[in-house]
């Protein structure tokens, strides 16, 4: 059960103010609690806390199918579980396609993620300026996607 005052923290959480991005759309990677993959450059698909930077990253940076240049054109990947964004990742201009039709994003760096959504408390793991300001304006925030894919797009355009 999950107990009262991280519910009232989550209801209260702002959403992510997508419209200081410089780009009209952006992906979003909508993903689960981390599982065990079977790809031989990644031990884990998905978001857990107790990963590494590194595990994180490479269970996040791919293999999904999208449309890999809208992916890079938005320039960042807010990664969410349940509408919250828990992770972002930056240098999407480069990707790979595999024989299963999946892509991934064998540059992206981890810009940061969540420790403790409730809180929240974040984690920033790159130095990059750029990187750093978007995971400060992106990470604990909510972000709404709908999509029957682990992969949305969304519009940065909040005026309708």
């Amino acid at each position: 059960m999950i107990p009262l005052h991280v519910v009232q923290a989550l209801s209260t959480r702002p959403e992510a103010r997508l419209a200081r991005l410089d780009t009209e759309e952006i992906a979003v990677l909508r993903v689960d609690t981390a599982q065990r993959a079977d790809e031989a450059d990644q031990d884990w698909t998905g978001f857990a806390t107790s990963l590494t930077p590194d595990d994180l990253l490479r269970s996040l940076r791919g293999w999904w199918r999208c449309d890999a240049a809208s992916v890079a054109a938005g320039g960042v990947l807010p990664v969410t579980v349940s509408g919250y964004v828990v992770a972002v990742l930056t240098g999407l201009e480069r990707w790979e396609k595999n024989t299963k039709g999946r892509h991934a994003f064998p540059d992206a760096r981890l810009a940061g993620y969540v420790t403790d959504l409730a809180a929240p408390h974040v984690t920033i793991t790159s130095s990059a300026d750029g990187d750093r300001q978007l995971a400060e304006l992106l990470l604990g925030k909510r972000l709404t996607s709908h999509s029957g894919g682990a992969i949305a797009y969304v519009s940065t355009n909040t005026t309708g």
